[in-house]
C-alpha cells in the first residue's frame, strides 16, 4: 500500500501502536492504573505527556475502578479521556462501564485480551472483554497492530457523534508484544478527520446540573431504550466512517471482513490475532482446490446482524473458532452468529469450536483439523466441540 504523504512507517510493538493513536487522538486525559500486559500503553502514553510532546493530564490511580471513574469525570467535563487494561483490571472496572454507558461518556479504552484468573495467566483469551459485552460499550477486535492503531482515532470519531464508549481489543503478547511495521500518519491529516471533542452537555458552572441522579420507574426504562438507540445508529456511523477512513488514510474498514469468501462453500468465523493464522491456512487450502473462506468479526457491540446474514447466506457449513467460552453455555462468538441466523432463509448449519484458551497456540494444522472436521459433520448436535483440550 502506497503510504500517505508525510506517513512514516515504524516497527512497533501493538501496544505502542495503540499509545501512538492515542496519540494522534489527541487524548486530553489519561487515567491510567498498571496490569500486564497493557501495561506498556499507557507508559509510554506517560513518556509523552512527560516529556510534552502530548498535552494531557496523566492520572495514576489506586485500581482500575478509579482508572475508569476518572475517565468518566473527565469526559462529562468536556475532555477527550483514554484508559487501558486487561483481564482481572477489566472485571474491577465492571461497574463502573456501565456508568460510563449510562452517563453516554464517549471514553476510548484499550483492552489487552487476558485470560482470567484463577489459575493466574497473562496470556491471551478474549473471555475478559467478552463477558463485559452488555455493559452498553462498542467493542472492535483487531488482527493487526495497524488496525489497533487505526482503531483508536475510528472509535473516537464513531462515539463521540453517538455518545457511546468503546473498547479496542487485541491479543496478549500475540499483538500487544510484537514488533510489525504500522503507517504512523501525519498529525494534520488525523487533525482533519477526527476534529477536536465537543460535549454539548459538559459539565459548566454557569449552568450546574446533575448526571446519574435517581430515576424512578416512570423514566428509568426510557433511559435504556435511547442507549439502545444509540448503540443501533453506531452501527450505521461506524459502516460510514470506516469508508470515510479510506478517504484521510487509504484504508477502510467495516463491521466484518471477507477473505476468499465470494464463493466458499465452508467458512470460518474468527476474530482477532488467530485470523492471521487462518488467512495464511486458507490460501494454502485454496491453492489445493478447497472452497473455503473466512468471515472476520471486527465489531461485535453493536452486533452486526444484518451483515452476518449476508455474508453466511447460502453457505454448506459454518465453523467459529471461539477463543472464548460461556461456562454452561457454549463458545460466545458461536451463539451471537447463531442468534444472527435464526429463521434466516438460507442459513447454514453452524458448528462451535474452541481453541486457543489461557494462550494456547492455534497453529495451521489445527486450522486444517477444523476445516476437515467441519466437512465430515452433518448436524451440530453438541454446543462446543473442543481443539487441542487434553484430558
Amino acid at each position: 500500500m502506497k503510504l500517505l504523504e508525510n506517513s512514516t512507517y515504524t516497527v512497533l510493538k501493538g501496544n505502542h501502536a495503540v499509545s501512538v493513536g492515542a496519540k494522534l487522538a489527541r487524548v486530553e486525559v489519561i487515567s491510567a492504573y498498571p496490569i500486564t500486559p497493557q501495561t506498556t500503553i499507557v507508559e509510554l502514553l506517560s513518556e509523552m505527556v512527560a516529556s510534552g510532546e502530548l498535552r494531557a493530564r496523566f492520572i495514576t490511580v489506586e485500581s482500575e475502578h478509579s482508572a475508569m471513574a476518572g475517565c468518566i469525570g473527565a469526559s462529562l467535563a468536556g475532555a477527550r479521556a483514554f484508559t487501558a487494561t486487561s483481564a482481572q483490571g477489566l472485571a474491577l472496572m465492571h461497574e463502573m462501564l456501565h456508568w460510563a454507558a449510562g452517563a453516554r461518556a464517549p471514553i476510548v479504552m484499550a483492552n489487552v485480551n487476558r485470560a482470567m484468573a484463577p489459575p493466574w495467566s497473562i496470556w491471551t483469551e478474549q473471555t475478559d472483554s467478552l463477558s463485559q459485552r452488555d455493559t452498553g460499550w462498542m467493542q472492535i477486535y483487531n488482527e493487526s497492530n495497524q488496525e489497533a492503531l487505526d482503531s483508536v482515532i475510528l472509535a473516537y470519531k464513531v462515539a463521540e457523534q453517538v455518545r457511546v464508549p468503546a473498547m479496542i481489543v487485541l491479543d496478549a503478547f500475540i499483538l500487544s508484544h510484537t514488533s510489525e511495521p504500522v503507517e504512523v500518519y501525519p498529525q494534520e491529516v488525523v487533525d482533519a478527520y477526527l476534529p477536536p471533542y465537543e460535549n454539548p452537555n459538559a459539565l459548566n458552572l454557569e449552568h450546574p446540573h446533575a448526571i446519574g441522579s435517581l430515576a424512578d420507574p416512570n423514566v428509568y426504562m426510557e433511559f435504556r431504550y435511547k442507549l439502545q438507540k444509540a448503540h443501533e445508529e453506531a452501527l450505521r456511523v461506524f459502516k460510514e466512517e470506516g469508508q470515510r477512513f479510506k478517504e484521510y488514510f487509504g484504508r477502510a474498514y467495516d463491521t466484518l471482513e471477507a477473505f476468499y469468501l465470494d464463493d466458499a462453500d465452508y467458512v470460518l468465523v474468527t476474530a482477532g490475532s488467530m485470523t492471521s493464522t487462518a488467512k495464511y491456512t486458507v490460501a494454502q487450502l485454496r491453492e489445493k482446490g478447497e472452497k473455503v473462506g473466512i468471515l472476520k468479526i471486527r465489531l461485535f457491540r453493536p452486533f452486526p446482524f444484518e451483515d452476518v446474514r449476508n455474508a453466511l447466506r447460502g453457505r454448506k457449513k459454518v465453523a467459529v473458532i471461539d477463543r472464548n467460552i460461556s461456562f454452561g453455555h457454549s463458545g460466545i462468538f458461536y451463539s451471537e452468529i447463531k442468534s444472527a441466523l435464526y429463521r434466516d432463509s438460507g442459513a447454514p448449519p453452524v458448528f462451535g469450536y474452541i481453541a486457543g484458551l489461557g494462550g494456547r497456540d492455534v497453529r495451521p494444522n489445527d486450522i486444517v483439523e477444523i476445516y476437515e472436521d467441519l466437512k465430515q459433520r452433518e448436524e451440530p448436535a453438541e454446543p462446543i466441540l473442543w481443539k487441542g483440550v487434553r484430558v
